[in-house]
């Protein structure tokens, strides 16, 4: 099948004043990341970057004029896609070698799919029957050959560790289960939370490489205990905190021995 040329790849949405939502309309919502783009200070900050199917530095080169601290909530390719086209890279320390080598790296094509991973994933909740993407970016791309490029990370993260905008904290979580650095950004000023694929509103994906249903109950109870707001997640809607009770409490029902 022939897919037509977007207009253009990424589309945004501004949150309030300082917090503006990206993301790629044209890719599945198996692997369609939240891009949050949050102003600050000395500094900006951008949680995930996406597939990296088109240059996210250049249709965001409005909103990255400044200083960006740029985290990747954990080194799948739909999260750290474009995190090589910025200077100051940060992931947790369990993901810079994951990271560093594209290892997450895989075909968009849906040929290249199984019929047994096609249906794990529509179990999950994920029906990718009609293809992973609705159009490409530019004539001659070829979902086959997409390529995750892996890059260094410049600040190696752990839990506890503080990303400084100058006016704004946020703590570094370690939130496992996912993935095995999988972290979330906690601001305690506000009660919001950059969650990652920690948590979010969908179908959470506990049973695919390196993920750990064990620590993932750890994480559902830890964030059980946090005083939230606002969690703006690494796919799907945000959410507050009668809702992340009912998704954490849910997921621990579901994976209970």
């Amino acid at each position: 099948m022939t897919l037509p040329i977007a207009a253009r790849w990424f589309e945004r949405r501004d949150i309030d004043a300082d917090l503006t939502l990206i993301w790629e309309p044209h890719v599945h919502p198996l692997l369609r990341c939240n891009i949050w783009r949050l102003r600050g200070r000395d500094a900006d900050l951008l949680v995930d970057t996406g597939m990296g199917i088109a240059s996210l530095r250049e249709a965001g080169a409005d909103l990255f004029e400044k200083t960006l601290l740029a985290v990747a909530t954990h080194a799948h390719a739909d999260h750290v896609g474009g995190l090589h086209e910025f200077d100051c890279r940060l992931c947790h320390g369990a993901e810079a070698e994951a990271l560093s080598q594209g290892r997450d790296s895989y075909s968009l094509d849906l040929a290249d799919f199984s019929t047994e991973s096609q249906a794990r994933l529509a179990k999950a909740g994920y029906d990718i029957s009609d293809g992973l993407l609705t159009a490409v970016p530019h004539a001659g791309y070829r979902p086959a050959a997409h390529v995750l490029k892996g890059c260094e990370p410049t600040r190696v993260l752990a839990g506890g560790d503080v990303v400084d905008l100058g006016d704004r904290a946020f703590e570094v979580l370690h939130l496992p289960g996912h993935s095995p650095g999988s972290i979330g950004l906690w601001e305690a000023a506000t009660g919001m939370l950059f969650s990652g694929d920690a948590i979010y509103d969908g179908p959470l994906l506990d049973e695919i490489s390196g993920a750990d249903i064990p620590a993932y109950r750890a994480t559902m109870e830890r964030l059980l205990g946090l005083p939230v707001q606002v969690v703006h997640g690494g796919h799907d809607d945000s959410f507050g905190a009668e809702r992340l009770r009912e998704i954490a409490l849910a997921y621990l029902r579901r994976t209970a021995s």
